[in-house]
């Protein structure tokens, strides 16, 4: 599966530790567009650069990928 255009739910709805990034807040790397603007550089965290777009975590939409991320993220508390 491809990155959805205009999508950034991997960007929101989890936290990132290395970036202090709370969980369902956009990250500060995320443009508006939401595309990483540090994405291939040696700046993006490793637990971003291994996370692979699925149908089991992105759904059939963005919003469906933001519920389904930010369930993911809630259950691992």
């Amino acid at each position: 599966m491809q990155c959805r255009e205009n999508c950034g739910a991997c960007c929101i709805a989890p936290s990132i530790t290395s970036l202090n990034k709370p969980a369902g807040e956009r990250c500060k790397h995320l443009d508006q567009q939401n595309r990483c603007d540090i994405f291939g550089t040696e700046q993006r965290p490793k637990a971003c650069a291994d996370f692979a777009p699925e149908e089991e975590f992105c759904g059939q939409s963005r919003e469906e990928a933001l519920q389904i991320l930010t369930i993911l993220e809630s259950s691992t508390h």
